[in-house]
């Protein structure tokens, strides 16, 4: 029996289904429960992986949504995480009031970034924003606040009195602004202002004639996206109580632009489930590494020395195989589930 809709406030409700509510109650009582049977380092994997969860929604709303490049994503990570470093280093401001002033900060620099954007589109949008990322990269090396390659020390995540020191408590908190960030997202994408993100997506022209205002969007979703990477940035420098401005390259940006692809674009499930991959893909091939050490040593010397090339090299069949990315595997087998035994 089919699921259909009657009225517009069903056709866009969250959850739409009852098998839809069951699912994510189990979600939510296995992230409970599972800090208790999982070791610290593999709460500590969950942790990044919550981090670039909250990063890869947001290119995710500009980049699949909106369509516009961002190569600069690392950058708006980098002043989340700096900004609210100073503010509770020099200034002494609590977190609870620093974690939205980086998101902040984040944001209103990103909509000069969006600036541009109103006149470029394409490789030449993606250059003005690469060139933005350099910017900011010279400006955490030389200014002196930063400490450039000497790094900077964080402050432990506190709330009031209560101050986060185990994993385990970093993983509740991380995970429930994990969730939040993907509820915010899915509010987003399906209100007007996700909508008019498509249309400007698809095709510009035609949204503008349909009296979507580009400059107000675009802009919009710069701003969004440069808040969801700010709060990542903040949430990253607290939890690792240390950076450095190699924590916030370019590779950093590629990073998420191959999560929003692995993932799929366009997608908010995508999002989490390239964000989980690309993180974990490296504690794969380190768990592959000692695995081989004593058996093959140099099997494993080989992994290590190639562990780029591995990692470009699972992305491009990946992609050859599953250009829809993970999203795309999770809908086939949601329709065949729905239509069996049928084809179709």
């Amino acid at each position: 029996m089919g699921t259909f809709k009657v009225n517009y406030r069903q056709d866009t409700a969250l959850f739409q289904t009852l098998w839809v509510k069951v699912w994510l109650g189990i979600l939510v009582v296995l992230l409970i429960v599972s800090p208790i049977f999982l070791s610290r380092y593999q709460i500590s994997i969950l942790n990044e992986m919550g981090i670039a969860v909250i990063g890869a929604l947001g290119l995710n709303l500009l980049t699949g949504f909106t369509g516009q490049i961002s190569l600069c994503h690392g950058s708006f990570l980098a002043i989340g995480a700096y900004t609210s470093a100073l503010l509770t280093s020099k200034l002494g401001i609590p977190f609870w009031l620093s974690f939205p002033l980086s998101g902040l900060m984040a944001a209103a620099l990103g909509m000069i970034v969006a600036v541009p954007s109103l006149r470029l589109k394409g490789l030449y949008l993606a250059l003005g924003t690469l060139a933005f990322g350099f910017i900011v990269e010279y400006v955490i090396f030389h200014w002196g606040l930063t400490k450039g390659d000497m790094g900077m020390a964080v402050r432990r995540i506190s709330i009031y009195k209560f101050a986060f020191r185990t994993e385990k408590q970093h993983f509740y908190l991380i995970t429930g602004f994990a969730a939040i960030a993907v509820i915010s997202a899915k509010n987003i994408a399906r209100s007007k202002i996700g909508r008019s993100f498509v249309a400007i997506r698809d095709r510009d022209i035609a949204a503008e004639a349909m009296g979507i205002p580009l400059a107000k969007y675009k802009v919009m979703a710069f701003a969004v996206s440069s808040f969801y990477a700010g709060v990542a940035g903040c949430l990253m420098a607290h939890y690792q109580k240390w950076i450095v401005p190699g924590n916030f390259d370019l590779s950093v940006s590629i990073a998420y632009i191959a999560m929003i692809i692995m993932g799929g674009l366009g997608t908010i499930l995508g999002s989490v489930l390239g964000a989980i991959l690309i993180t974990g893909i490296p504690h794969g091939i380190v768990y592959l590494v000692d695995i081989f050490k004593e058996s093959y040593p140099g099997l494993s010397g080989f992994i290590v020395d190639f562990k780029l090339g591995l990692f470009g090299l699972v992305i491009v069949l990946a992609l050859l195989f599953e250009p829809k990315g993970l999203f795309g595997i999770y809908w086939r087998a949601k329709i065949y589930f729905k239509t069996w035994p049928f084809k179709y």
